[in-house]
């Protein structure tokens, strides 16, 4: 017997996790596991749960 470890675990994706539920990713749907998952995401976009943080160019002067 052998002390290798097996890096062929069938339990893990060549994609890597889906960011939402974490489940192993789909290469139909990647970087999510599903099409609910993709479209949770989309939602959060356009609903602004994500937002990057933007600093105006006159905030740091007053005038």
């Amino acid at each position: 017997m052998s002390d290798a470890v097996n890096d062929n675990d069938s339990s893990q994706s060549p994609f890597g996790k889906c960011p939402i539920c974490a489940k192993p990713s789909e290469e139909r749907w990647h970087p999510f596991c599903s099409r609910r998952c993709a479209d949770v995401d989309l939602h959060r976009w356009l609903s602004g749960n994500y937002a990057i943080p933007v600093t105006e160019p006159g905030d740091d002067e007053e005038g």
